[in-house]
């Protein structure tokens, strides 16, 4: 029974993400024997992100369940470092909105693959509202932040206005929320370097938002292949439909 769900599993992925899966696990396993060996809060966390990423570039909704999971462990370990920007943000925002995501994934499956989630473009009247949104949210956590005194507060604030990007094009389904992800995760890369001044343990978070970033490249890759193949199966579909010699054709076979 195991051993058909492993195979099935693995027929999901292609070579090419299996082998990015594994080199991304091998690293956060170096990294953190290497740097860390205490916090294994840190080291879990980095293993669920990057999973729920790889499900997250096939457009699969258990990869928002698990960031969901990430969320909560990410906010935590922010709060040791008194990253309160990162913690209020990814307990207050990320993981709220990774449920609505979950929610909406799974209300969208393409074409009743349940699997895979139905790619959405963006009207210009929505991305003019997400971009005043995001502002608005920027203007707000700056002011918040700055009262809870956290460090590296330009940082911090910029985490939050990319992070706010993200969880809302995740919502929408656009393919954009993966380069929202990846400019977080620049932010991140230079936060916890900063950290690793102090202490050197961070340095497993530091490579741990690298993987994330090459993972993020590629979630981005993929949402735009299957954003291609869902609308031009779309395109084919709808002139099966409406094409005239189609119905000829089934008139003439009925007879």
């Amino acid at each position: 029974m195991l051993s058909k769900r492993w195979k099935s599993l693995c027929g999901y992925f292609t070579k090419g993400e299996i082998a990015l899966w594994c080199v991304s696990v091998a690293l956060i396993h170096a990294s953190f024997f290497m740097f860390d060996r205490e916090n294994f809060l840190t080291f879990a966390a980095s293993l669920i992100g990057v999973t729920s990423l790889i499900f997250n570039a096939k457009g699969n909704p258990f990869g928002q369940f698990l960031m969901v999971i990430f969320s909560i462990l990410y906010g935590v370990i922010s709060f040791t470092f008194s990253y309160y920007g990162e913690m209020i943000t990814y307990l207050g925002m990320t993981a709220p909105m990774a449920v609505f995501a979950l929610v909406s994934w799974l209300r969208n499956p393409y074409n009743g693959n349940k699997a895979e989630v139905k790619v959405n473009r963006l009207k210009c009247k929505e991305i003019i509202f997400m971009i005043l949104l995001t502002l608005i949210v920027t203007f707000i956590f700056y002011y918040i932040l700055s009262a809870f005194h956290t460090a590296n507060l330009i940082l911090s604030t910029l985490s939050v206005t990319t992070s706010f990007l993200a969880v809302y094009l995740t919502f929408r389904r656009s393919a954009f929320f993966a380069i929202a992800y990846a400019a977080n995760d620049i932010v991140l890369i230079v936060l916890w370097i900063l950290a690793t001044f102090s202490e050197i343990s961070y340095l497993s978070v530091v490579i741990c938002f690298v993987i994330f970033l090459v993972n993020d490249i590629y979630g981005f890759i993929s949402w735009s292949k299957m954003r291609k193949r869902q609308e031009t199966d779309s395109v084919w579909g709808n002139s099966f439909f409406r094409n005239p010699a189609v119905c000829d054709e089934d008139k003439v076979n009925k007879n």
